[in-house]
């Protein structure tokens, strides 16, 4: 049994969801929502992994409760740094990475990037003095919610635990549910009908190198992806919704941005904004503190640059998640260089300047699917083979 696939987990998933209806529409306590969200998520994650698997994944969860609670009871000392323990909370997402590639054995289980992600959140904000307390429950649950604990969208604990506590009226979950059920059928449809239309398409063309059929290949592949992961996006978002909590979308339209950067704030909205918030931003702020370039634009290519391609490497180890994080960094650059220019501040709110600014971006955002989808590289290697 996998999330949101297969009639098994559909069928646990319709008796759960008859409860939190029950639950939602008869306004239940906070703590019984709580308690029952936890049993939810546990059942849900015992039946998904495996035995070992599902071991690891609640000592992970103690481990990084572990990291957490010891940086918010010592973060006042001169001592201690912040880095330290963001280390300390990625320790096993790097783990998980590089075993791998030195020893047959692998450790980590489906989710581990996502909740990594909320944990260092959770660690920033507490040193921005954001958060000042964490309740081992509450964060449990943060950690272990079903919906989006394998694929995200990635939530942000302030948020979560405000869905979480507030209490609302009947009609005003009434129409939080039909929303929840409108976006799961959506997700279903997008999911399991139309990218598998797409995929069985693009199999055909994978397994040729023709020029032709590569093209053909990158436009189907972009698209399989968008369908297929927009699909358990909507669904996660929709099962939220079931029981109360408003987890953020992750897509809005994303082939119709006029820029890549325009690109970012509509594709996987939740990872791009997590590494705007705390690796983008930050990397600026403290480029200009610390005076590492005299231009402003130097500094924010930089940032772009340095921002995609630890992107790619959350992504995974393979050569062709690096090149693909590389590839958007570069490609922000130059969008930020071009938003300078007097040419793009005369123009940009002509029609046909946007029309082809989509369309060239639309162009842009395939090929790197293409890099994205590992057939790049295969294509390369065959073209090194020929030429030398």
């Amino acid at each position: 049994m996998s999330f949101f696939s297969g009639i098994n987990f559909f069928i646990i998933f319709t008796f759960f969801s008859i409860i939190g209806i029950i639950l939602g529409v008869n306004g239940c306590r906070e703590y019984i929502k709580k308690y029952v969200l936890i049993l939810f998520s546990l059942v849900f994650a015992f039946l998904i992994y495996s035995k070992i698997t599902f071991i690891y994944l609640i000592l992970f969860i103690f481990y990084e409760f572990f990291v957490i609670d010891i940086f918010l009871k010592l973060k006042s000392k001169k001592h201690i740094h912040l880095a330290y323990f963001v280390f300390l909370g990625l320790l096993p997402l790097i783990v998980s990475r590089i075993l791998p590639f030195v020893s047959h054995t692998k450790w980590g289980f489906l989710g581990i990037s996502y909740i990594t992600f909320k944990v260092i959140q959770m660690l920033i904000e507490i040193n921005d003095g954001i958060i000042k307390e964490v309740k081992f429950f509450e964060y449990f649950l943060f950690m272990i919610f079903f919906p989006t604990i394998s694929s995200g969208p990635i939530d942000r604990s302030d948020r979560f635990l405000k869905d979480l506590k507030s209490k609302i009226s009947k009609n005003e979950y009434l129409e939080k549910l039909g929303q929840g059920l409108e976006y799961i059928l959506t997700g279903l449809f997008y999911k399991i009908v139309l990218s598998q239309l797409i995929f069985d398409k693009m199999d055909i063309f994978s397994k040729d190198h023709a020029v032709v059929h590569l093209i053909l290949y990158m436009y189907l592949y972009g698209f399989y992806l968008f369908f297929d992961f927009a699909g358990y996006s909507l669904m996660a978002v929709g099962a939220s919704k079931v029981f109360g909590i408003d987890t953020p979308m992750n897509f809005n339209k994303p082939f119709l941005a006029k820029d890549l950067k325009d690109f970012w704030n509509r594709w996987h909205i939740s990872l791009s904004h997590w590494f705007r918030d705390f690796v983008f931003n930050r990397l600026v702020f403290k480029m200009f503190k610390n005076k590492t370039f005299k231009s402003q634009l130097t500094i924010a290519m930089s940032a772009y640059i340095v921002d995609m391609l630890l992107m790619g490497i959350w992504h995974g180890l393979s050569f062709s998640y690096l090149i693909y994080g590389l590839y958007h960094g570069i490609f922000l650059a130059i969008t930020e260089c071009i938003q300078k220019t007097k040419f793009y501040k005369k123009h940009k709110r002509e029609k046909i300047f946007k029309y082809v600014s989509i369309f060239i971006t639309f162009n842009i955002v395939m090929f790197g699917f293409f890099i994205f989808s590992g057939k790049f590289t295969e294509v390369l290697k065959i073209v090194i083979r020929r030429l030398f």
